[in-house]
């Protein structure tokens, strides 16, 4: 029999195993909270360009104000289009970082699958080589 199948080899492939498996959960924790934190940024750019579209239906003359606290405070309507519409960018940039940060997540996680499969592969072969006594 080959010294590949000892007990010794076989506890270290399942550790390597155990090891690629917890590193594999993680990505898929991560790729889980981006798609959480991805959700609200979604629904909070649906929400601004609403309200952008609402201000844009106002006269020029209309009162705007803005909730700053327990406080309205009144606001130019331009300064008030002006902040929404830099809002908007801002999420957007954030939901373009999220979908880069998302892709290599799943690359990442494609790679562990690869890895967990592979050893996976190499221990049942040699548990099956064992069985049969064929090394």
């Amino acid at each position: 029999m080959a010294s590949s199948s000892t007990p010794a080899a076989v506890r270290e492939m399942q550790k390597d195993l155990e090891v690629q498996a917890n590193a594999l959960s993680k990505i898929q924790k991560d790729i889980s909270k981006n798609h959480q934190v991805r959700k609200q940024y979604t629904i909070q750019v649906g929400e601004n360009e609403l309200v952008l579209k609402e201000l844009e239906l106002l006269d020029d003359g209309a009162n705007v104000y803005k909730l700053i606290g327990p406080v309205l405070v009144k606001q130019d309507l331009a300064e008030a289009k002006a902040n929404v519409k830099k809002r908007i960018e801002y999420i957007s940039a954030e939901l373009k970082r999220m979908d880069r940060a998302l892709k290599d997540l799943e690359d990442k996680q494609n790679s562990k699958k690869e890895s967990v499969c592979c050893i996976l592969l190499v221990f049942t072969d040699r548990a099956y080589c064992n069985f049969c006594k064929c090394i």
